[in-house]
């Protein structure tokens, strides 16, 4: 899994990031990420953009911060 992105370099990302990058962002492995948005218990909303799953930076680091700052 590697280690967890914090809230600061969650801040830096682009636009829209992989569903990969958001799994570290929330402190999770990215197969618990894809079990995740397929059960639809993803966090945070998923996008399908040219076939790709992306989340918006912006809805990760509203999540983060509502969780109590850094990811864990």
């Amino acid at each position: 899994m590697g280690e967890p992105a914090t809230l600061g370099e969650v801040r830096t990302w682009p636009t829209l990031v992989s569903l990969a990058q958001a799994a570290r962002a929330l402190g999770i492995g990215t197969n618990t990420a894809y079990t995740w948005h397929r059960r639809g218990d993803f966090p945070v909303p998923v996008l399908r953009v040219a076939g790709r799953r992306r989340v918006r930076t912006a809805d990760l680091l509203r999540y983060l911060e509502a969780d109590g700052g850094e990811s864990t």
